[in-house]
């Protein structure tokens, strides 16, 4: 607890923190109460809903490689900044749009404030790097997990009552004040040039198709070349996997195997407990940390989680399955906070934009390839239950393959060594 409290005594970290809560928050509530606005006014045409969702994440295909280029080229802070003017004025768009009820206009203010929105995230991680001391990543990793299981328990709650209190209008103006909110933050941060830019000054005239390729190509090698951190990379892949199942393996179990009458209502309790199981193992593997080394935390969360998946195919009990969920849930976080209080002290500042770059991408490349076998797949080739030996199995496969490298790769963890890497793999 003691590093909880001496981080958040850092006032670059507090803004950016609030920054980071309320960006989300309001992204949260407008998407969902927007989501329940197109259900409600278009009820029979239920494509929408499905495009809206694809406007959120089909961006990441289109800017992937210049993420991390800008986060690590251009001044981060101004980065942010923009990122949540941006959105602010595309919000308002969106609710212009919106009034219109130009399917086409509506759709296109979505895809551009969330595109938007894909740079932010590289600039802000890149930022915290160089505020915090080595020893405050895994904390600062552990208050990140724990705000993402807040959203995962009550985001679309409070998108579904704002909806209902305010109407889609209210919630996309709530959406626009928290932008502003986050960008005010982010522009009374004191950040000293060496963290805003590490790479020296540049403008986009600098950006030139051959220097972002150029930029592009090193922040591969550079993972790949770097062999821990190519396995810590890995957990995001695997998390792609998980979140690609579990958006469909839930309902498909409780419709054709544990509750075909009322998995609807059923599938409410679902969210909730995993919700509740990922808040409370944020709690825990942020103390955990303290005692245990981080390859540690990595390796028990991926073999407890996927083996509580598996088991939890076996049951033909409703109630048993919602205590497995809550357990495989309740490892989760160890996961999470592992890699993510890992990478900062692995990484050299110079690269840490290019680095995040490639979370994004290796998430949505697992989770669309996992979408894709299932719908291929189920269930004319695959039973729901080898759906989730098929998720559940590659975790532990991930663990077992863990418990071999990471305790080896774990002893070469130094910046410099990594400054090495990025010399053999060109220039900076």
């Amino acid at each position: 607890m003691n590093k909880f409290k001496e981080i958040f005594k850092n006032p670059n970290f507090v803004k950016l923190f609030f920054a980071n809560f309320t960006s989300q928050m309001g992204s949260t509530i407008g998407l969902t109460a927007f989501m329940f606005y197109l259900l409600e006014r278009f009820s029979d045409q239920p494509v929408y809903a499905s495009i809206t969702e694809l406007m959120y994440s089909l961006p990441t295909l289109f800017i992937f490689f210049l993420v991390g280029v800008f986060a690590d080229r251009m001044d981060r802070q101004k980065i942010a900044l923009y990122c949540d003017w941006i959105g602010a004025a595309l919000s308002v768009l969106l609710l212009l749009a919106i009034m219109t009820e130009s399917m086409p206009l509506i759709f296109s203010m979505l895809f551009l404030r969330s595109a938007v929105q894909k740079f932010f995230y590289p600039a802000e991680s890149a930022i915290i790097q160089g505020i915090l001391k080595k020893d405050d990543y895994t904390a600062a990793a552990g208050i990140n997990q724990l705000v993402m299981s807040l959203f995962m328990l009550f985001g679309n709650g409070l998108g579904i009552l704002a909806f209902w209190t305010v109407g889609v209008y209210g919630a996309i103006i709530v959406d626009t004040i928290t932008f502003i909110i986050s960008a005010l933050l982010i522009r009374s941060c004191d950040i000293t040039e060496e963290v805003r830019l590490p790479n020296g000054r540049h403008t986009l005239k600098d950006l030139k198709v051959g220097l972002v390729l150029n930029d592009f190509k090193v922040g591969m090698l550079y993972i790949v070349k770097h062999k821990l951190l190519r396995a810590l990379l890995m957990g995001f892949f695997i998390f792609g996997v998980v979140n690609g199942g579990f958006t469909v393996m839930p309902v498909f179990i409780l419709k054709y195997k544990l509750a075909p009458t009322s998995y609807e209502e059923m599938s409410i309790y679902i969210g909730i407990i995993f919700g509740i199981g990922v808040l409370l193992g944020s709690f825990l593997a942020s103390l955990i940390s303290q005692k245990m080394k981080l390859y540690q935390m990595v390796i028990i969360g991926v073999i407890v989680s996927g083996g509580f998946i598996i088991l939890s195919s076996l049951t033909n009990d409703v109630v048993v399955y919602l205590v497995l969920t809550f357990l495989s849930a309740l490892a989760l976080p160890l996961i999470n906070i592992g890699i993510g209080g890992w990478l900062p002290s692995i990484i050299d500042p110079k690269m840490m934009g290019r680095v995040q770059g490639w979370v994004s991408p290796l998430m949505m490349l697992s989770q669309s390839v996992t979408l894709g076998l299932i719908a291929f797949s189920f269930p004319a080739y695959l039973s729901v239950e080898m759906l989730y030996w098929l998720v559940g199995g590659c975790m532990v496969f991930t663990g077992i393959l863990y418990m071999i490298t990471l305790p080896k790769y774990s002893k070469n963890t130094s910046v410099q060594e990594n400054v090495a890497s990025v010399r053999q793999t060109g220039t900076v």
